[in-house]
């Protein structure tokens, strides 16, 4: 067997992948191969620097469990997450933009009467949050559910509070017949990213912030309609144009109202994209 350059190892290893029975897998490893052994050629990779990356991987993997997940953070901070976001997310004009699903979604979220409290004893300034859910021409959809989650006033979700053994600042509503939809809770504000692992590191090496801006998320359901994750940005909120994991979209950006008692109003209406025909 004749000595491989650089070059005949990569060709062998798109050869071994050419009876890859999915297509789709096999193009996209096809790929990841070329672009991998690219970028290994375009930096000079040495093997130092490539035991290191092994090693912030298996950091990754060994500080990921059921609470954190390190390898969404870090697709967050590279930007993948919104790239995909906005490679998949391409609506009509006129339909609410998505954004980032994030690393801090819980499922079966407690269900919250119309104008109940999602804040569920999670401190913060009280706010109301109240809008509709629309189709594209203007139609309320009626029964819309919509999954809400948002950090306290420490920037802290509840998942990240060891012991709380409940859920705060955190729930799913419905619309009306209307579409409309209302709840309370507590004003977003600014928080860092978990940046006590590798990502927060590699955050750190760069000379970038863990800061994302003040947000509340929403994932948005309905049947007949396109499943929407996005936030709502608070427009004052420090980071909008920095966001760690370059989240944020002008569309998204809206006020939060001072009112004379001291809480706050957001006002904010969804408008979701029809499911293509079967």
């Amino acid at each position: 067997m004749r000595p491989l350059n650089p070059q005949d190892i990569t060709r062998s290893v798109l050869a071994s992948l050419a009876d890859t029975p999915d297509e789709r897998l096999r193009e996209i490893m096809g790929s990841l191969v070329r672009h991998l052994h690219a970028f290994a050629q375009d930096v000079k990779l040495s093997e130092a620097e490539w035991f290191a990356g092994i090693d912030f991987l298996t950091r990754c993997g060994h500080i990921t469990d059921e609470k954190r997940q390190e390898f969404i953070l870090l697709s967050d901070t590279l930007g993948l997450s919104m790239l995909t976001v906005a490679l998949n997310q391409d609506k009509p004009a006129g339909c609410t933009e998505a954004t980032v699903f994030g690393p801090f979604h819980v499922e079966d979220a407690p269900h919250v009467e119309r104008g109940g409290d999602v804040a569920q004893g999670a401190k913060g300034t009280p706010c109301w949050v109240r809008g509709r859910v629309l189709g594209l021409k203007g139609e309320p959809v009626a029964g819309a559910k919509l999954d809400v989650w948002q950090s306290d006033e420490e920037g802290l979700y509840d998942v990240q509070r060891p012991g709380l053994g409940r859920a705060q600042a955190r729930g799913v509503v419905q619309t009306d017949d209307q579409g409309r939809f209302d709840f309370r809770s507590i004003v977003a504000v600014p928080y860092a990213i978990p940046h006590d692992g590798p990502v927060g590191q590699m955050l750190q090496a760069t000379g970038r912030h863990p800061w994302r801006p003040a947000h509340l998320h929403f994932m948005v359901q309905a049947p007949g309609y396109e499943t929407l994750i996005t936030h709502v940005f608070r427009a004052d909120s420090d980071y909008l144009e920095s966001d760690a994991v370059f989240g944020v979209r002008p569309s998204l950006v809206c006020d939060w109202l001072e009112q004379d008692d001291g809480s706050f109003l957001l006002e904010f209406d969804f408008v979701l994209n029809a499911t293509p025909p079967a």
